[in-house]
C-alpha cells in the first residue's frame, strides 16, 4: 500500500481545512483595506465652551493615494466625509504613496471638503519623501491649512478652542509653542501630531485631544491582537484606539489607505468622527 493511502482520514482532512483557511485568510487580507469603518467617539471636557458643544471633528489620516488608493477611491472619501457633517476636519498626514505625482491629484479632490470652521492638517513622513514644499503648496491652494508647528483659535458664538499642530516627528522638527504659548489650564486645546511617539515628549498638560495616525493599527496583526510590525518606539501602546497621556486623550487611527503590500488584516480602515459634548 503507498505510504500516502496510510496517512490517517482525519489528518488529511485537517491538512486539506487549514490549506483553505489560509487560502480565505489571504483574500480577506487583500479586502479588507476597503472595509472602511467610522469610528465615533463622544468626548466630554470641563474645559470645553459651551459654544462647542455638539461639535463634530472628522479626523482622516495616511490616505496614501496612489497606485492602491484611487483617485475615485478618494472621491468617494470625501463625499463620505462630507455626508458626516463635520464642523472641523482634521488631516494626519501621508497623503499620498510611492510618487508626487499624486499630489496634485490628491488634493483636488481634497480641497472639496466641506467644514464651516476649517480645514486643517499635518504633514507625514511620506509628504516629505515625495515633495513636502509641493504638498504645502497644494495645500494651500485646496484651501487647507497647514498647522505644521502652527495652530489657530476657532471661534463659534463667543467661544473658542485652540487647533494646532507639529512637524512630522521623524522628517521635521517640533514645536508645540505655538498651541500652547497663549492657552491656560481652562482652554480646550486640540493637537495633531502624524506620529503618536510624539506624545512621550509633549511635556505639556494643556492639552486636551491629540489625534494620530501613523501605525496604521499594524496594518498587519494577529487577528486585532498584537502587530508583529509597528512602526513606533513604544511596542503596542500606541498602536491603535484611545490612550491617556498627561491628561490628554489620544486617539491613534488605523488610517485609511495602506502601504505596500495593500493588505490589512483586523486592522480595518477607518475614519475618525469626535462629537464634543
Amino acid at each position: 500500500m503507498p505510504a500516502g493511502d496510510m496517512m490517517p482520514i482525519a489528518i488529511k482532512s485537517f491538512i486539506c481545512y487549514i490549506f483553505l483557511m489560509g487560502i480565505i485568510l489571504g483574500i480577506y487580507a487583500f479586502l479588507e483595506p476597503f472595509l472602511l469603518a467610522e469610528k465615533y467617539i463622544d468626548l466630554q471636557s470641563p474645559d470645553l465652551p459651551e459654544q462647542f458643544r455638539d461639535t463634530r471633528i472628522v479626523f482622516l489620516t495616511d490616505i496614501h493615494h496612489g497606485p492602491y488608493f484611487s483617485r475615485a477611491r478618494l472621491r468617494r472619501l470625501v463625499n463620505l466625509v462630507n455626508g458626516l457633517q463635520p464642523d472641523i476636519v482634521l488631516l494626519g498626514g501621508d497623503y499620498v504613496h510611492r510618487s508626487p505625482n499624486y499630489i496634485k491629484p490628491c488634493f483636488a479632490e481634497l480641497k472639496n471638503l466641506e467644514a464651516p470652521l476649517g480645514v486643517y492638517g499635518v504633514l507625514g513622513n511620506h509628504d516629505h519623501w515625495e515633495g513636502a514644499a509641493l504638498t504645502r503648496q497644494c495645500m494651500a491652494g485646496a484651501g487647507i491649512r497647514l498647522i505644521d508647528n502652527e495652530a489657530y483659535w476657532l471661534e463659534k458664538n463667543g467661544g473658542r478652542i485652540k487647533v494646532g499642530g507639529v512637524g512630522d516627528y521623524l522628517e521635521d522638527i517640533q514645536d508645540i509653542e505655538p498651541t500652547i504659548a497663549d492657552v491656560n489650564k481652562n482652554d480646550f486645546v486640540v493637537l495633531v501630531t502624524h506620529n503618536p511617539d510624539y506624545v512621550e515628549e509633549m511635556g505639556t498638560d494643556k492639552v486636551d485631544l491629540v489625534l494620530a495616525g501613523h501605525n496604521h493599527g499594524g496594518q498587519v496583526t494577529f487577528f486585532g491582537l498584537w502587530a508583529p510590525i509597528l512602526p513606533s518606539k513604544y511596542g503596542q501602546k500606541y498602536r491603535t484606539g484611545i490612550v491617556e497621556v498627561d491628561g490628554a486623550k489620544v486617539i491613534v487611527s488605523n488610517g485609511v489607505g495602506t502601504i505596500t503590500p495593500p493588505v490589512r488584516f483586523f486592522a480595518r480602515p477607518q475614519i475618525i468622527i469626535v462629537d464634543l459634548l
